[in-house]
């Protein structure tokens, strides 16, 4: 199953939700391979940006460059958890054209599979999107996020909300508005920040977002199969 993580709009924190989820993941059925589009990822996670090629790279390939060539860019960061890095390439436009390819060899892999896709107006991760089993909006309870939503050329499946303490829209808000249901709520807490900070969030789920990531993960690795 392939799970794209995006966001209409900066600062919401898309590639820390990416990262929590996949963690979760490992967490739940003991193993889990995350696609960073971004470039984000490694940061967060506390560990060295991956050295060679990696999706970028793959996606401005020929079409003779297969799946195989996509297991040989994984790295290892530990815990169950494999990375398969942006690497130091810019997609041409036509990597759009190979992202449908991409989105396939993932969605068949037999791991959760986690990408954080960035923005939703930028290729290749918007196109990504498009052929995701689950595509997830990263969105805060603001007026400018679910505006930029609507707006958005990518049509989610469903939203992961993370909630902030003043705000006035709630979850019932958000999804009469998109038209999809809430996934999962994660709260703006100062834990993840400081795990971020300190390049520790790859060590452990931060015990308070086990909970709110419960409902995604009975969709991403279903009990059944734990």
């Amino acid at each position: 199953m392939l799970v794209a993580c995006w966001s209409p709009k900066g600062g919401s924190g898309t590639t820390v939700t990416a990262v929590l989820l996949a963690l979760a993941c490992v967490r739940t059925s003991g193993e889990a391979l995350l696609a960073d589009l971004t470039g984000d990822v490694p940061a967060a996670l506390g560990v060295p940006d991956a050295a060679g090629p990696g999706l970028a790279d793959w996606l401005d390939a020929s079409a003779d460059v297969g799946g195989d060539a996509l297991g040989r860019l994984e790295a290892d960061v530990g815990r169950g958890l494999r990375l398969l890095p942006r690497g130091a390439g810019t997609p041409s436009a036509g990597a759009a054209l190979r992202a449908e390819a991409l989105a396939s060899l993932l969605g068949a892999d037999h791991r959760a599979v986690i990408a954080d896709c960035g923005l939703a107006d930028r290729s290749p991760g918007r196109d990504l999107c498009g052929g995701a089993t689950l595509s997830l909006a990263v969105l805060r309870p603001c007026y400018l996020s679910i505006r930029r939503a609507l707006a958005a050329p990518v049509r989610p499946t469903g939203v992961i909300l993370v909630t902030e303490p003043g705000r006035s829209l709630q979850r019932r808000d958000i999804e009469d508005v998109l038209g999809v249901p809430v996934w999962a709520e994660i709260p703006l807490d100062g834990t993840v920040a400081r795990a971020v900070d300190a390049g520790l969030l790859g060590a452990r789920l931060p015990r308070p977002f086990e909970r709110g990531l419960e409902r995604s993960l009975d969709t991403v690795a279903p009990r059944s199969v734990r």
